[in-house]
């Protein structure tokens, strides 16, 4: 799950009954792209879904869309997402004829799914990014959403899979940070001890953030998903090796029962457990800068700030196997549909987005979002620079910058140069879209911590992404 703090889960009857009333219909108007400052007027209406769905989120969007509204005078209606069920959601808007006209906050696996389901404007994406101008991208970023040339998406922001661990503890138990599977393993059983665990891990087989979880620490050993040739290598000894740390740790180092996105981060607030797998999402909370997500710990009560100022985070943890170059994360993108019906007002509010609204949709967690577009023309860092600044949080605000070290910042800012992903650098974009989508991982990952075998449960996951790839042939 790109979104570690997702506190709003929509039911899907609700939502798909609002879905399928809703329609991005209207007049096609005269809006179109205008550069990288905004938009010309057009009149029309867009249908947007963001899966950044979050109250306090949506409640920032929607200014962003009143802004756009007053300078185009085009009507948005903003619809949250939950993640989790976008895959049903999309596909029976899709079948009703009422897709959005555009997407946001778009894995890199939904972006391929819907691809494959060809359900995006390939022309209209690429001529938004044409007209913001490539060079003001992080090429990695386009690349990664990229296909012959063609634009299947809008790169926006990225967030990146982080370990998060208690410098102190640490230091008095005489560990070294967990850079390696090797000084992961020794912590967490070193620090398994009475009623604190040395680490925390996703268990949930429903949740994409089990399958996060593993490709985190997967290519870090360079366990692919697929091989050179784009076939299922879930099978092979670098694999073997991540599914034995992962089961090694989960069975004797992790609090017992199935372990989400919430029990995790608890137990790592409440002081249970020394480390704990996240996303950068992780940070303003960390810091008590969320009430429905305080740190528990017995030092939080007397300075709230305590985790944030005893925590390190380390986002390559390098396998035996692995090169030690960058780690697993994520990147958000814009998608405008090709089933809209306002594809000139959508490619005109995308590029909104990633201009004069840039900043405000940064702002609504800039520990997870940063930015992907570094300013406004080739070598312009503006936007990054402004990213720095932005007060983090949601009941109290504060930027980064004063709560944790620089050099904490630096790790995650870096991050971002050298993200590692499953499927695509192999041409196979689609198969990740369904793996995420159908969860053969997470399922798989998630018997290893009521004591299935690392072998038992490694073969479990090839064979399942083996027999979804078949499908897709």
């Amino acid at each position: 799950m790109s979104r570690r703090t997702r506190t709003l889960l929509v039911g899907s009857t609700a939502v798909l009954a609002t879905l399928l009333a809703s329609c991005g219909g209207g007049d096609e108007g005269s809006a179109s792209p205008s550069g990288g400052d905004g938009t010309a007027g057009g009149g029309g209406k867009l249908l947007v879904w963001s899966l950044e769905n979050q109250p306090d989120r949506i409640a920032q969007q929607k200014k962003i869309v009143a802004d756009f509204q007053a300078k185009t005078g085009t009507q948005v209606e903003l619809v949250g997402i939950d993640e989790a069920q976008f895959p049903q959601l999309v596909a029976s808007a899709a079948q009703s004829g009422n897709l959005p006209d555009a997407i946001g906050s778009l894995s890199l696996g939904y972006v391929r799914q819907i691809d494959g389901q060809q359900l995006v404007d390939r022309e209209a994406n690429t001529a938004v990014v044409d007209a913001l101008g490539k060079d003001t991208f992080a090429k990695g970023a386009l690349d990664l959403v990229a296909d012959q040339g063609a634009q299947l998406a809008v790169p926006s922001d990225s967030w990146s899979q982080i370990l998060v661990y208690r410098k102190d503890l640490f230091a008095k138990a005489g560990l070294k940070p967990p850079q390696t599977y090797e000084d992961l393993q020794a912590a967490a059983t070193k620090l398994t001890s009475g009623k604190q665990f040395g680490v925390t891990l996703a268990t949930d087989p429903a949740d994409p953030f089990t399958t996060q979880t593993f490709e985190s620490l997967a290519v870090g050993n360079d366990c692919q998903l697929v091989d050179g040739s784009g076939n299922p290598a879930l099978s092979s000894g670098n694999c073997s090796t991540t599914f034995g740390l992962y089961a090694d740790l989960a069975q004797k180092s992790s609090p017992k029962g199935k372990q989400d996105v919430d029990t995790t981060r608890a137990a790592y607030f409440s002081g249970q457990a020394a480390m704990v797998m996240w996303s950068t999402f992780i940070l303003d909370e960390m810091a008590g800068l969320r009430n429905d997500a305080l740190p528990t710990c017995p030092e939080c009560k007397a300075d709230p700030t305590f985790l944030s100022k005893n925590s390190g985070i380390v986002t390559n943890i390098k396998g035996p196997n692995g090169s030690g170059q960058g780690g697993f994360g994520e990147v958000s993108s814009w998608v405008v549909t090709a089933g809209g019906e306002e594809t000139a007002q959508a490619k005109a509010w995308v590029q909104y987005m990633l201009s004069d609204g840039y900043t405000k949709w940064l702002g609504q967690a800039p520990e997870g979002k940063y930015p992907v577009r570094l300013g406004t023309s080739a070598g312009s860092n503006e936007y990054a620079e402004a990213w720095a600044k932005l007060p983090a949080g949601v009941d109290k605000k504060a930027p980064l910058s004063t709560l944790y070290a620089p050099e904490t910042l630096k790790v995650m800012q870096d991050s971002v140069k050298n993200l590692q992903v499953w499927g695509i650098p192999q041409g196979q974009g689609r198969l990740l879209g369904s793996v995420m989508a159908e969860l053969p991982i997470s399922k798989a990952v998630a018997s290893l911590g009521s004591g299935t075998s690392a072998a038992d449960a490694q073969k479990q996951a090839n064979d399942a992404v083996t027999e979804i790839k078949s499908g897709l042939q």
